[in-house]
């Protein structure tokens, strides 16, 4: 029998993959360039009137050479080796390259995961623009079916900047734990049979408190996120999707339509489970590093970016998740700052995606990733050494 154009293409039969192994090697390849065909999703809409430009060749950039501590190759040999499905470069507002892995293009979307966390911060930045949203304000105000949680005494603020004490552990490989039933409750993860996943609501709502007072370190943990979308949602009255689409998606002239996944109650994992182009999310960027503004267009206050960029506690990050893998970063409103003397900062997510941000070199870096793994430690550090070096060249 012959062999499939799927099977040929991806090298498996489209129904070995499944919702229990989506997030796996060598499943996830495509997985996460058609999570709406394994988990329900709401369509965040782009301005179909708009065309986008043609590919700038990457050529020239695959072909550098480059020395990033113990690798030495061509940036096409460090594409491979980090798992790349797409990388878009911008230097000043321009596309300067956009590199595809097979059966990859301009046009096709990519699961962003936790970059989800720091699009759903924009717009809770948008809320509090338009005066909706107080981000000082207790969590229960937005959302009173969590006053029996964790997050009864806890404040927005805490929400943005990852600093509430939760019991909760972001175990990404525990398959029976409370992230399980956390992934559950997204649909991400499959029910055993006549077992209720329950809604992501119903999740964060029983969630209880750690040990020590919110405001305290930098915890990682991904609810705070969802529980942000929730926030949003209550505060402008309108369905996540929806209010992406109005106030980013079109606003920044993004060229194909976004998705977000949606729990059994239509509720949108504001966490993770955006997807979307590259392109476009290097627009999201751009509109970033030219303080909340693109192409004339207001989307975000500048006010409100430059607090992203500039704020944040040093303390809390010391004491906290990831100051393994930025020594001297800080943490705000859901975007991590490097404390690179370039003032450059970062979104990023599991498996390999990242939204680097270089105000000093005026350029824009997208990466999206099938790293095998969630989280791989010394990857992270050699992507964050190869944006650098992009940065430096182009």
């Amino acid at each position: 029998m012959s062999l499939s154009a799927f099977e040929t293409a991806y090298g498996f039969r489209r129904d070995a993959v499944q919702l229990g192994n989506w997030r796996q090697a060598p499943w996830n390849v495509w997985a996460f360039r058609n999570v709406s065909e394994l988990v329900p999703t709401a369509r965040i809409a782009a301005n179909a009137a708009q065309s986008e430009p043609p590919d700038a060749d990457p050529s020239g950039l695959l072909r550098e050479k480059l020395e990033i501590g113990a690798e030495r190759g061509s940036l096409a040999d460090i594409l491979e080796k980090t798992s790349t499905d797409a990388l878009v470069v911008m230097k000043a507002g321009r596309f300067v390259a956009d590199y595809h892995a097979a059966h990859f293009t301009s046009a096709s979307r990519h699961i962003v995961f936790s970059i989800s966390k720091s699009l759903t911060a924009i717009l809770a930045g948008v809320a509090e623009d338009e005066g909706r949203l107080d981000p000082e304000a207790p969590i229960a105000d937005y959302v009173p079916e969590v006053a029996g949680s964790a997050f009864a005494d806890a404040s927005v603020r805490h929400l943005l900047d990852m600093r509430v004490s939760l019991s909760f552990e972001e175990a990404y490989l525990d398959p029976t734990g409370e992230f399980a039933r956390y992934r559950r409750a997204t649909l991400w993860n499959p029910s055993a049979p006549g077992q209720d996943p329950g809604t992501l609501l119903g999740f964060i709502a029983s969630m209880p408190k750690g040990a020590g007072e919110h405001g305290g370190p930098f915890r990682y943990r991904s609810p705070n996120s969802d529980l942000l979308g929730i926030v949003v949602e209550r505060a402008s009255g309108e369905r996540y999707a929806d209010y992406a689409s109005s106030r980013l998606w079109q606003k920044i002239g993004a060229r194909q339509d976004g998705i977000v996944t949606v729990d059994a109650a239509g509720t949108a994992r504001a966490a993770g489970g955006v997807s979307m182009s590259a392109r476009d999310l290097a627009r999201v960027g751009e509109m970033m590093r030219q303080g909340g503004s693109l192409d004339g267009t207001r989307i975000v206050s500048r006010n409100w970016v430059e607090d992203t960029c500039r704020g944040g506690s040093s303390e809390a990050w010391q004491q906290g998740d990831f100051v393994h893998l930025l020594g001297q970063g800080r943490y705000r409103n859901k975007w991590y700052q490097t404390g690179y003397a370039n003032g450059a900062f970062l979104a990023i997510g599991i498996h390999g995606q990242w939204l680097y941000v270089n105000p000093a070199a005026e350029v824009v870096i997208v990466k999206m990733s099938s790293q095998p793994e969630p989280v791989d430690d010394p990857t992270d550090r050699l992507n964050l050494q190869l944006f650098e070096a992009l940065a430096a060249i182009v």
